[in-house]
């Protein structure tokens, strides 16, 4: 019998303990303590104060500008500035097409452009227009391209009131018109900016200028 007693109690003893613990209050936490290293499914860890937040990874389309090609590569197209749709300066004469009237003021300074330097590069010829009109804005010359062609002792090919007829059928005077339009409405800079005197290099005036630069036959100064 005593053996019997004895063997009811050891079974009865872990019962009692194991039903303690479960009827026990706030039986979730004393759970958890029972599993080491238990980590909870939220967003943090239990390490502590230095627990960082968990990553999240976010996929952002990226969207990437169409180039508009409608707009220019440079700034506006103005005074002294190339076209960006004009790639030389041949290429922007050919796109002048003559005119079906040439005014008074127009054919001097074409004029002026075809005897000084007619079969020179367009550069060289247009040096030469910029500085009649250079000269006119200057305010130490006349003010009419007329008046700075016509002055007296400023170009050899003027003689008098006069000069030498022109040949308007050729491509030289065509060229040359050309040329005193893009000069006139400065769709093309001047390879000697600023110029208002020149010589041909055959001949040495020793002025005291300052000298801006040669274009062909010709010494550009200021």
């Amino acid at each position: 019998m005593l053996r019997k007693l004895s063997w009811a109690s050891a079974v009865a003893l872990p019962v009692a303990v194991v039903t303690a613990l479960i009827s026990a209050p706030g039986s979730g936490a004393a759970a958890a303590d029972l599993v080491p290293n238990l980590i909870l499914p939220t967003e943090t860890t239990l390490a502590g104060p230095s627990a960082e937040p968990a990553r999240r990874f976010v996929a952002n389309p990226m969207v990437q500008p169409i180039p508009d090609d409608s707009a220019p590569n440079s700034s506006v197209f103005g005074q002294g500035e190339e076209s960006s749709e004009t790639a030389s300066l041949a290429q922007l004469v050919t796109q002048k097409s003559p005119p079906a009237y040439l005014s008074s003021e127009m054919r001097c300074l074409a004029s002026a452009i075809y005897f000084e330097a007619r079969g020179e590069s367009l550069d060289g010829q247009l040096a030469v227009g910029n500085v009649v009109i250079n000269r006119v804005q200057s305010g130490r010359f006349p003010a009419s391209y007329c008046g700075v062609v016509y002055q007296p002792e400023q170009f050899s090919f003027v003689h008098g009131r006069s000069m030498p007829s022109v040949r308007e059928g050729s491509s030289a005077w065509r060229e040359a018109v050309a040329i005193a339009q893009i000069a006139d409405d400065g769709s093309w800079k001047s390879p000697a900016p600023g110029a208002l005197f020149f010589h041909a290099t055959r001949v040495s005036p020793n002025w005291r200028l300052t000298r801006l630069a040669r274009v062909d036959n010709h010494v550009f100064y200021r």
